[in-house]
């Protein structure tokens, strides 16, 4: 989100420019030009606003159909709709106020005011979500019971370093990500059609513990972690709501190197789909896999139910946004996150 709204943010000032231009040089001297330059304005905001609505509640939801086309449908198709019906009301005022000599230029002196304003508000929230710290809220189960469905978190997100835009590098590193921390990212999948856990996870922002570093061998055998051949199952944080029910050992999977491959592309749960005992995924019974370098695995405290590093691959450096911090609602779980 905070992508969106730096460019939301561009947007408005880049108007907010052309508008002290075009007023400075009387330029707008029509009605028809009036209305244009208000349309131009309203379908902005209307844009604008669509997009940060749909992508607020996004986040909150599921996919369940591979037909669905997460830019266009979730965001893209009604923010443009709400930026045309915005044009057309936007350029009717714009051109009913030239009409009227006390109301000429009431519309561009409003316009630039309000772009001016959404110019600053938006770009600092922007720097301080990416640079600084986020908001972010529980969807889902996979953490319980170390974070439960409806908390409200704070995410640090200077104490991995600072993220250069655009880029995945980071300048001024406080430390680096270690074993047992929370950390939230976006989904470590570039493809917008895929796929994961039986829905399209890409954009989406998920929280999970990192579990495995750069060169630790990691493995599932029975539903009990390994990490480099010792068992680490069994942590304070970790929850096994199935008990001791596990599906049976696959009697086929690809071979190591085709394994290690397809996990390391995020393509492992599709290529076990049609493998049999694979009801569940490779919950119970996964790898070994060798996490690479620049990546980490990242598993859900509540084992059993969650679409984790097991399913969908390792988690790359460039997606990792930043470290679980504080819950601060509701009141009474305000509490660090550990």
């Amino acid at each position: 989100m905070e992508t969106r709204l730096f460019f939301i943010g561009l947007a408005m000032a880049a108007y907010a420019w052309l508008s002290r231009h075009f007023k400075t040089n009387k330029t707008i001297d029509t009605a028809n030009k009036a209305g244009v330059w208000h349309a131009v304005f309203c379908a902005l905001s209307g844009f604008s606003i669509c997009l940060v609505l749909v992508m607020s509640m996004d986040t909150r939801s599921k996919f369940v159909s591979v037909a669905v086309d997460v830019v266009s449908t979730t965001e893209l198709y009604p923010s443009l709709i709400a930026a045309a019906l915005c044009a057309i009301v936007g350029f009717w005022r714009g051109r009913k106020s030239w009409e009227k000599p006390e109301t000429k230029e009431y519309y561009l002196g409003e316009d630039l005011e309000w772009s001016d304003t959404v110019f600053s508000a938006v770009l600092l929230a922007s720097m301080l979500m990416y640079f600084v710290i986020q908001a972010f809220k529980i969807p889902s189960s996979s953490m319980e019971s170390t974070l439960l469905i409806g908390d409200h978190l704070f995410v640090n997100k200077f104490i991995y370093g600072l993220r250069v835009p655009l880029t995945g590098k980071r300048l001024f590193k406080f430390r680096p990500v270690e074993r047992g921390d929370v950390i939230v990212f976006r989904f470590p999948d570039d493809d917008p059609h895929n796929l994961h856990c039986g829905s399209v996870q890409y954009g989406k922002d998920f929280i999970k513990r990192v579990i495995g570093l750069p060169g630790d061998v990691m493995q599932v055998a029975g539903g009990r972690l390994l990490r480099n051949g010792q068992d680490a199952s069994v942590e304070p944080y970790t929850q096994y709501l199935d008990g001791q029910m596990r599906m049976p050992k696959p009697e086929r999977q690809p071979d190591p190197k085709t394994y290690q491959e397809v996990w390391q592309t995020h393509q492992l749960d599709r290529e076990l789909e049609e493998v049999e005992h694979y009801a569940y995924g490779p919950r119970d019974y996964f790898g070994p896999v060798k996490v690479p370098e620049g990546a980490y695995f990242a598993m859900g405290d509540n084992r059993d139910k969650s679409c984790d590093s097991r399913y969908w691959g390792p988690v790359e450096a460039k997606f990792v946004k930043g470290k679980a911090w504080f819950i601060y609602w509701p009141p009474n779980r305000m509490r660090l996150v550990r």
